[in-house]
């Protein structure tokens, strides 16, 4: 499990703009991403078709925005 939250954000594939965002807001890891709920996400800039993606990504490897691991 940890050695997945330490991975770059860039692990998940996401696109350009929302690692911008992300990394912007010195979301970095998975981990700093994983943290995060769905609001503060929207709050920062990141737009519902990009938290899909993001929720997608993160649910695809075990893990949800409600801080759970599912593995």
């Amino acid at each position: 499990m940890n050695n997945f939250l330490n991975n770059d954000i860039t692990y998940l594939n996401l696109n350009n703009n929302i690692n911008n965002v992300l990394k912007e807001h010195n979301i970095n890891k998975i981990y700093d991403l994983w943290e995060n709920s769905k609001k503060s996400l929207k709050n920062i800039g990141i737009k519902d078709s990009e938290l899909k993606d993001i929720i997608i990504k993160l649910e695809l490897n075990g893990f949800d925005l409600n801080k759970r691991y599912n593995k």
